[in-house]
This record gives C-alpha cells, structure tokens and sequence, in this order.
C-alpha cells in the first residue's frame, strides 16, 4: 500500500502496559497515519477487545472527517486485529483492511516504531502504571507530544502535524534557503551541495521491488 497524501493508509496495534498487579496489564491503543505520521486515534484500557479497536477506529474517522471508503487500515494478525467484530464494523464504514503477511515479524514497521518511541521516551514511568487513568494521563501527554512537538526523523524534522496540515513543505522550502544562503557566505565550510529538506511524496508498506512489479505485470497479462 502507498499513501500520497494524509488519511489515505492508517497503521494500528496494541501495546502492554505495566499494571501494578503481577501479571496484569493494561493495553494502548494507537492508530498512526503512515503518511504523515500523526497519531489520529488512541485508547488505555484494560482488557483487549475487538470492541475497543472498533470504537477506536470509528471515533477517528469522524475526528479527522475521513471519507473510509478511501481508507486502508493495516494491521498484523493479533486476535483483536482479525476479529469478526471489527471486521462487521469496518465493513459498515467501507475501509479496506490490510494485514502483515503470516510469520513476517516487521510487517508493521510504522506502528511498532511508534511503541519504541513511546517506550524509550525519558518520561516513561520506570514504575508499573497504578491504574487505568494513570496510564490513560500519560497516553495522553505522549501523544499530544508527539503529534505537535515532536520533529520525526522519517518526515525529515518537522512535526507530525505540521505534514499532516500541510505545512511541512513550505517548512522545508525555507530550510532550503536558509542553508544555501549560509553555503553562498560561507563556501569553504562545504564540500558538498545542501542537505535535502525535500518532504518524502509518497510512503510505502511493503514497497514492491522491480522483480515484484514485474511478476504481477506478467502474471496480469497472462489472467487478460
């Protein structure tokens, strides 16, 4: 799947989270936007339930006003992921489900980068979350921190938001000029052209290779 603009192809998963009880957790929902990298929809809970992923994914569709018939929804194959209950929900809302390929552990790279982010973050409590809205408050500071402060590396610095409103180009226009005009006074401080702020125009899951393209190019002409 390629996304060409923001609300085209979502990534979602589950995550644990600590609980103060041995052996209990409790569980993030995030749903993450492949093309811009906002996060437009996330839960704490404390159970996994096809119900809540459904409500999740309901929720952020009329939040970010997304015409779900456009809208590709990739998953790996956790219970939750393949459940009758939220595939009976998508259905209504005509998204197009999409899941990682069977045995294949980086299949949903955007998701799982998320949890590391939220994982390894300094402000992530050493100590289990004592309850729920404990971990619900700390969801919450995350997410508003990384869709309007935090400059992803894969957008090329800017803020989730800023690309998913956007900006993110004009951004990257004046950081353009801001480091050519610095190379024109300057020149001896650079032995190479510009570092490119140019925002990536398309984000790929499983972006196919050559010999792939061509195998179903092949395999098309001799189904014709």
């Amino acid at each position: 799947h390629v996304a060409r603009a923001p609300n085209e192809v979502w990534s979602w998963d589950i995550t644990y989270l600590r609980s103060a009880v041995r052996g209990a957790f409790f569980y993030l929902y995030l749903a993450v936007d492949v093309y811009s990298r906002k996060i437009v929809g996330w839960d704490a809970q404390g159970e996994e339930a096809a119900a809540h992923a459904a409500a999740l994914i309901e929720n952020a569709t009329a939040a970010e006003k997304v015409d779900a018939k456009q809208l590709v929804l990739h998953a790996d194959n956790g219970g939750a992921m393949r459940s009758a209950t939220l595939e009976v929900r998508l259905e209504e809302l005509g998204v197009l489900r999409s899941f990682s390929r069977p045995r294949v552990s980086n299949d949903n790279p955007f998701s799982e980068a998320l949890f590391r982010t939220a994982k390894y973050r300094p402000d992530y409590p050493g100590r289990p979350f004592a309850s729920k809205e404990e971990a619900c408050q700390w969801a919450a500071t995350f997410v508003e921190w990384y869709v309007h402060e935090h400059r992803h590396s894969g957008i090329k610095f800017v803020t989730p938001q800023q690309r998913h409103s956007g900006q993110a180009g004009a951004i990257s226009q004046q950081r353009t000029l801001v480091y050519e005009r610095a190379r024109e006074r300057h020149p001896r401080r650079w032995s190479r052209s510009v570092r490119c702020w140019k925002q990536p125009a398309v984000v790929w899951i499983n972006e196919p290779t050559d010999d792939t393209t061509e195998k179903h190019a092949l395999l098309f002409q001799q189904a014709a």
